[in-house]
């Protein structure tokens, strides 16, 4: 039973995985022409779960570069993981951190003791301006928020954290 359990366990994780790469993928092409002249936009990511056999290998400092949050992640071979960060000037501890494929949960602590759910997913993500250019590819953390957050005038309900 317990290793029908883990399987199990694994799906779902794998699962989830995909379903957040789904969220942070998306195809734009959109072509408009008035009075002879053309103009066409094109827009393509596409995100996938990054498994890594050795989690020590998701180790590193994560950055979304436009509103500068950190998350930084140190896993041990022995399948141990601390992490913590900062986002719109607070600090925050993800506590009973684990990995299980691609997806990372834990708690978020922040300083003054508010605690909140957190699942991120180790992505690979290819972004394309062009259907015929190769894109540029990076890693990175994907991390659907529990409620959507409005900053600077814009509201998200996830960030793409960049591996530095």
């Amino acid at each position: 039973a317990c290793a029908v359990s883990a399987f199990s366990q694994q799906l779902s994780s794998q699962a989830r995985a995909q379903a957040v790469a789904e969220a942070f993928s998306k195809n734009k092409h959109v072509v408009k022409e008035k009075f002879g002249v053309r103009v066409e936009k094109y827009k393509d990511v596409k995100s996938e779960p990054l498994v890594k056999q050795n989690i020590g290998d998701y180790s590193g400092a994560y950055e979304e570069p436009s509103l500068g949050f950190v998350i930084s992640v140190q896993a041990g071979s022995d399948g141990r993981v601390q992490a913590n960060g900062h986002e719109n000037g607070r600090v925050f501890n993800l506590e009973n951190a684990k990995i299980e494929g691609a997806v990372l949960t834990a708690s978020k602590v922040y300083k003054d003791g508010t605690t909140e759910k957190f699942e991120g997913v180790f992505l690979k993500r290819t972004d394309r301006n062009s259907p015929t250019e190769p894109g540029v590819t990076m890693f990175g953390l994907g991390v659907m928020l529990n409620a959507p957050i409005e900053l600077n005038g814009n509201t998200y309900d996830k960030f793409f954290y960049q591996r530095q």
